[in-house]
């Protein structure tokens, strides 16, 4: 079983891959800033305090893991969107001062700058909110930092155009810069599923350097 430090673990994706992962038997380091708002009680989790924005405190916890994935993301408002991309280049500085042998680094992503059909980039549609812009282009930027980096295994994993709180069937469908969009022109998968898909990922790795996503 792996060994992994999660950031984000209380978050709506970041819960999800938690339990997802203890499900699998994973050991679970997971940081956050108030431990106290982790409440349960699993055999294979710890809970430390920590914060992703200090590559000496993700390096701290991320020594001798197997798997370092942040669920950072912006739905908790416009001071955790400005921390997407400055995340993903502290937890690449902490990581690379690990040397050989560390780590793999996944990253929630987003589905802003996937292709659609047409051509188009998702981001490019008419009438999205600008809050909802703000966090797709912050998850964008994010990600192109990590096409600079060659020296971190990582990999940033991006959901369809919908995601919610749904289902576990532990079914999906993988691509790498094209949205995956359902016969019926929906484009959709569920947290849990999205997590389902992560922790395949972390025991079965075909996508290191580069960005995918998933859908139905």
């Amino acid at each position: 079983m792996s060994k992994i430090t999660l950031f984000g673990a209380t978050g709506t994706l970041g819960s999800r891959i938690l339990d997802e992962a203890l499900r699998r038997g994973h050991s679970v380091t997971a940081v956050v800033r108030d431990p106290a708002k982790i409440d349960r009680d699993d055999a294979g989790l710890t809970v430390v305090t920590g914060d992703v924005l200090d590559p000496e405190s993700v390096a701290a916890h991320a020594g001798g893991q197997s798997a370092v994935v942040s669920a950072v993301g912006g739905g908790d408002g416009p001071g955790h969107i400005a921390t997407i991309k400055p995340s993903a280049e502290s937890l690449v500085a902490g990581i690379r001062t690990l040397g050989a042998g560390a780590p793999r680094l996944i990253l929630v992503g987003g589905a802003g700058s996937l292709r659609n059909p047409d051509g188009s980039q998702v981001w490019d549609a008419e009438g999205l909110p600008e809050f909802l812009l703000q966090i797709m282009h912050a998850h964008g930027d994010a990600l192109d930092y990590c096409r600079t980096v060659d020296d971190v295994r990582w990999t940033s994993l991006s959901p369809a155009a919908t995601i919610e709180p749904g289902e576990r069937t532990g079914t999906y469908r993988t691509a790498t810069e094209d949205l995956i969009v359902a016969e019926d022109g929906s484009s959709r998968i569920s947290a849990e599923d999205y997590a389902v898909a992560l922790l395949d990922e972390i025991e079965r790795p075909r996508h290191i350097g580069e960005r995918f996503t998933v859908g139905y």
